[in-house]
């Protein structure tokens, strides 16, 4: 906690003072582009990895980067994808999974999750993903399945928040563009899913027209490796 306080009077000394005009700015009222939708890990801090500036993102966190299909959970990641979509008019959403993913090693091993009965109900909005793993990729092992079902979960996200009455509609008004990620922490890299190659790939080398768009059709076809590809 000493750690935190001392950070809290560095930022007021220094950054804030450093960046008054931003923050007057700020005040005014928040203008982001993109949503980002990533987990809750410690490890993931998304204003560094995107080299953003206060006010530029709109961050919605929970463990395993899960979206509940519309109407099927009260928590607050429906009203927030909702606002950021229909009164901050975002034009971008990104859902952002990670390498070593404690949630998706739940989801593989529910076994392990006996003494939390919230998480484990928790992460039953993502029993599609698990379903689609363990019937595709049964040749996958330990780090390699875990590796797909970090991918596999990150789209079947997209497919969830697609079930959003405002985020359909700004898909086919074409004010709205989805984007599917995954952060490797050891390394640093980004990969993206790449629509026209159906396959994820790092994010420098897919490009904004990779996007998955409205029309982008996702099958699950475990031999052309559509998903866990890097």
């Amino acid at each position: 906690m000493e750690k935190l306080v001392r950070g809290i009077h560095e930022f007021q000394t220094t950054h804030f003072s450093e960046h008054q005009d931003l923050f007057t700015q700020l005040s005014k009222g928040q203008h982001p582009e993109t949503l980002l939708i990533t987990c809750s890990d410690s490890r993931i801090v998304p204003d560094l990895l995107t080299q953003t500036q206060p006010g530029e993102l709109f961050v919605i966190r929970n463990a395993g980067n899960i979206v509940p299909p519309y109407g099927a959970a009260n928590g607050g990641e429906g009203a927030t994808i909702e606002f950021a979509v229909s009164a901050l008019k975002v034009s971008h959403i990104v859902i952002m999974g990670h390498s070593h993913c404690g949630a998706m090693k739940g989801l593989l091993k529910p076994e392990g999750l006996a003494s939390m009965p919230l998480v484990a109900s928790w992460l039953r909005h993502a029993e599609a993903t698990r379903r689609v793993v363990m019937d595709n990729y049964q040749d996958l092992t330990e780090e390699d399945l875990l590796n797909a079902t970090i991918k596999e979960n990150v789209l079947m996200q997209l497919d969830n928040i697609r079930t959003y009455p405002a985020v359909a509609a700004g898909l086919v008004k074409g004010t709205l563009t989805l984007h599917a990620w995954v952060y490797h922490i050891e390394s640093g890299q980004i990969l993206a899913y790449d629509s026209t190659q159906s396959r994820f790939a790092p994010i420098a080398d897919v490009g904004m027209a990779a996007a998955v768009s409205r029309n982008t059709i996702i099958e699950a076809k475990p031999e052309t490796a559509r998903r866990a590809a890097v």
